[in-house]
């Protein structure tokens, strides 16, 4: 009996030694790729699946976007410059008016009055120096013939330069009167948009009453900032020639196009910008004082850049890459620039332009690595894909 039982647990113990060293050489075999599950295949990845795009030969404008504000080139305040009462309004709230219309009347009689009492001495002037004149030149005429003394005829010179001052005193006074006379029409001193007005006939004006505001909106401009990492090439392409602005003023509205006009003197060192302007024909009112636009400058274009999706550019600690595809299908590592970035595209150095730049699935790929194209998909191609076997 006990024989039988010693028998027994040595047969156990044998089973499991050689059922331990079968599940390690499995788990060595398959570690070190030479064997699958299976019995059959290598283990390898497959090849990662990718598409590509060919980069574009284009010029590429740099541009810089920022948000503004339609500000007018000048808007006029008009005050009256004299104390009177207003006569006659000749024009409406929101009229276009040219420069030199008429736009309000004062009561100008005391003012024409003046005028007219200081031209009446002017001619009074006129009169008597006239008259002095001839007496001079009589006494000159009888100083030659020994009948009257020099005293006499120095005497008669005096009041002929007396009354010469006199005249251009008055002349003077009489200019200043027409002057004054001239405040009581008040005229646009520009052409442009009338604002709201505030006075109405009969009503007491003064030099500190507002009558109305004149904007002038054709040409008009638009301010906006930039940062003043940009003044660099702001300022290299306003020395090549003109500098093109675009302002959106509105999502339904087409955009407008103006030219570069200011750059402010001084960087805002508390905000790291610069002040600029664009000016811009307004003939059709399209842009209004006040109103936000979105703008853009075109402050260089590269010529003939290399353009490629940005989503192909991988950034990493190692720095800036791209992974192109060989005629072998394996992928090939290469350093890139993002030269100047707008939108999906970019434009880059370190291509040659002829290369097929790996796009979608770029994730998945190693240098030297072979990769299939999603093209090839269901096409019989990619036979070199290893599958492991089922069975």
């Amino acid at each position: 009996m006990k024989t039988k039982n010693i028998a027994i647990v040595a047969g156990i113990v044998v089973a499991v030694g050689a059922a331990t060293w079968a599940m390690k050489d499995g788990s060595e075999s398959h570690a070190d790729g030479a064997a699958t599950p299976g019995g059959k295949g290598n283990g390898a990845q497959p090849p990662a699946v990718v598409n590509v795009v060919a980069p574009q030969r284009q010029d590429v404008a740099v541009v810089q976007q920022a948000n503004g504000t339609v500000t007018p080139i000048r808007t006029v305040d008009l005050h009256p410059q004299t104390t009177a009462t207003i006569r006659q309004v000749h024009i409406k709230e929101g009229q276009f008016v040219k420069q030199g219309e008429l736009m309000f009347s004062l009561d100008d009689r005391e003012d024409r009055a003046n005028l007219d009492k200081a031209q009446a001495q002017v001619a009074r002037d006129r009169a008597s120096l006239a008259d002095l004149e001839r007496q001079f030149k009589r006494s000159q005429d009888l100083f030659a013939q020994h009948f009257i003394a020099q005293s006499a005829v120095d005497t008669l010179r005096a009041q002929v330069d007396q009354a010469r001052a006199t005249l251009q005193a008055d002349a003077a006074a009489a200019r200043a009167s027409s002057v004054t006379t001239s405040y009581t029409a008040i005229r646009a001193p520009m052409s442009g948009r009338v604002g709201g007005i505030n006075v109405y006939p009969g009503s007491l004006v003064q030099p500190a009453t507002s009558l109305t505001t004149i904007t002038q909106l054709d040409p008009i401009t638009v301010a906006f900032t930039l940062p003043e990492s940009s003044l660099p090439s702001l300022l290299a392409a306003q020395k090549r020639g003109k500098v093109e602005v675009e302002a959106l003023p509105g999502a339904d509205l087409a955009p407008v196009k103006g030219l570069l006009s200011f750059v402010d003197n001084t960087v805002d060192p508390q905000a790291g910008t610069i002040k600029v302007k664009a000016e811009f024909d307004n003939r059709e009112t399209t842009l209004w004082p006040g109103q936000y636009v979105n703008t853009k400058v075109i402050v260089q274009t590269l010529k003939d850049a290399v353009v490629i999706p940005q989503n192909a550019i991988i950034t990493n600690a190692q720095g800036t890459f791209v992974y192109v595809l060989e005629k072998d299908h394996s992928a090939r590592l290469v350093p890139v620039r993002r030269v100047y970035g707008a939108g999906v595209d970019a434009a880059v150095s370190g291509l040659a332009g002829s290369e097929q730049v790996i796009t979608d699935g770029k994730q998945n790929v190693r240098p030297g690595a072979k990769v299939r194209l999603a093209s090839d998909m269901g096409k019989g191609k990619g036979k070199d894909v290893h599958v492991a076997d089922k069975g």
